[in-house]
């Protein structure tokens, strides 16, 4: 059976494959610390896996509308307001089956062929390979260390074409916690207003920041691009829901119905015992964010202290969500069997120090590597001991 030729646009997601690993791993039962995981490693708070559980017993185990129930619905509607100050009708925004589907949908109704997305890097996996199966193009622009991987109005100004047609922002960004405060942002938003560029503002790490960081937000800098701004977002993260399976959408009444259109011939609704847990977390009490987001807070500190006294490693400070990226250059060569690229250097970690972590190439740095502190204190502690005896065995080139 021959496969469609739309396949060899993509490659399998090189997050979810260490995932994959770090499982078969730990199901032959070997001792794995995993820094792979771009999940908390917290339990889904209780109030919300007992609105999911009075759902099944109310019976509603049924269809739901194709972009959400009307208590989902009020319940984004509701968030927006009180996190982002911002004011939706409920047909502006749509549930989906988690944040990727929500992109993915956006993608799909919004770009064709020829179409350029400015897409700063580094940058999470799945963009370039979405984009592709959209028709488009992913315009990457490169960051530096130096500028804390944040990119600059003057890069972006160069960087567009008249096929630029829209830029995604994710603040705080996965894979290296970069976050844009307001005067960042918004000397961005200048370049993106003169252009009229589509905004996707993928904002699943909104709630992650640390060090009392303020974090720029596009429609409260400039209101006025509203009409040409779709923010994404989850309960993945701060809620620790990242098997429910809810992303939701807002923006224009029309793109947003457009993403209904095709959401109803992809997978019709979320499912409807989520989309009633997912109700309960962004409608009900926020006390369980704030704690986790003090303790991820405490993990960011101990692992970029604790990276940066491995000789040569460096390891700028990210300012939320909860992923370091550091560079490993300095363990690299080009011979005698030393790996090179932080790919190699992954399989390397997670062959013979049994720790997993992600290698940089996918997210467009190949010396670099993206850890996840997503786990305990006692993980991190014994798997960053463990990362270091094993550089420390492989020498620096």
């Amino acid at each position: 059976m021959e496969l469609s030729s739309r396949l060899d646009l993509i490659k399998p997601s090189a997050t979810m494959a260490v995932t994959e690993k770090a499982a078969a791993l730990r199901a032959q039962g070997i001792d794995l610390i995993d820094f792979g995981a771009g999940e908390p490693d917290f339990d889904t708070p209780e109030s919300i896996k007992n609105a999911a559980a009075e759902a099944m017993r109310r019976g509603e185990t049924k269809y739901t509308p194709v972009g959400g129930t009307d208590a989902l619905k009020t319940a984004i509607v509701t968030k927006l307001k009180r996190d982002n100050g911002l004011t939706y009708e409920k047909r502006e925004v749509l549930a989906s089956c988690g944040g990727k589907h929500a992109l993915f949908e956006a993608f799909q109704v919004l770009f064709g062929a020829g179409d350029e997305v400015i897409v700063p890097a580094p940058f999470w996996v799945s963009y370039p390979d979405m984009l592709l199966l959209a028709g488009a193009q992913a315009r990457i622009v490169h960051t530096t260390a130096e500028q804390n991987f944040k990119l600059q109005p003057q890069d972006l100004d160069a960087a567009l074409t008249p096929r630029t047609k829209a830029i995604i922002i994710n603040s705080p960004s996965n894979p290296a916690g970069v976050a844009y405060d307001t005067q960042e942002l918004g000397a961005l938003l200048d370049v993106i207003a003169r252009r009229e560029l589509i905004i996707i503002s993928d904002d699943v790490y909104e709630m992650m920041v640390y060090g009392g960081f303020r974090l720029g937000r596009v429609l409260q800098l400039r209101p006025e691009l509203r009409e040409r701004t779709l923010l994404v977002n989850s309960v993945s993260k701060t809620y620790a829901m990242t098997g429910w399976r809810i992303g939701y959408t807002a923006g224009p009444a029309h793109v947003i119905k457009a993403m209904s259109t095709l959401q109803g011939q992809m997978t019709s609704n979320p499912s409807s015992i989520a989309q009633a847990a997912a109700a309960q977390a962004l409608g009900g009490s926020q006390e369980t964010v704030p704690l986790m987001m003090r303790e991820f807070g405490k993990r960011r500190d101990f692992v970029v202290h604790r990276l940066r006294t491995i000789p040569g490693v460096r390891c700028p400070e990210p300012q939320g969500a909860f992923y370091v990226f550091p560079n490993l250059a300095a363990y690299l060569g080009t011979g005698g069997g030393k790996p090179t690229t932080g790919d190699e250097l992954a399989a390397y970690l997670i062959d013979t120090a049994h720790v997993a972590v992600v290698g940089g190439t996918d997210f467009g740095y190949p010396q670099h590597v993206r850890i996840s502190y997503a786990t305990s204190m006692a993980n991190l502690e014994k798997g960053l001991d463990r990362m270091e005896a094993a550089l420390v065995k492989l020498g620096r080139s």
